[in-house]
């Protein structure tokens, strides 16, 4: 019986790691564990955003004082402003909002907010835009 190397070239170690990089790294920077073929394409210019009512209102799961079209706009709102931009006054919120691709309207909203006041929570940044929260938690 003839024994060989089991060990590669550089070249051969790299085409592996390669190949089950999608596994490793899983979904995030560095891709996903499907192949990009199978991803979904994002939405046209024209096409509606989409959104979880899409036949009016929800039956269940909104918090009392706010209607499900509420708790979607409010999410919408914390999806663009990050956890590092909290505490923070008007002009933290509109840089880390632009810095994370927020559409025009939500900045314009966050434009609109009193200058000099500290916000702690996207509850309070959503608050001063007029909205309501919800009036009990759990």
């Amino acid at each position: 019986m003839e024994r060989g190397s089991s060990k590669h070239s550089p070249r051969v170690d790299e085409q592996m790691s390669q190949e089950v990089n999608g596994l490793v790294q899983g979904p995030g920077t560095g891709g996903s564990r499907v192949d990009e073929s199978r991803q979904p394409e994002p939405a046209g210019e024209d096409q509606p955003e989409p959104t979880t009512a899409p036949a009016g209102e929800l039956r269940t799961g909104s918090p009392q004082g706010m209607s499900s079209t509420d708790v979607e706009a409010r999410s919408r709102l914390g999806r663009f402003i990050t956890m590092t931009a909290l505490p923070g006054d008007r002009d933290a919120l509109v840089a880390n909002a632009r810095g994370n691709d927020a559409p025009d309207d939500i900045v314009a909203a966050l434009e609109g907010l009193p200058p000099g006041t500290r916000y702690q929570t996207i509850s309070e940044v959503w608050a001063a835009l007029g909205h309501k929260n919800e009036t009990t938690r759990w």
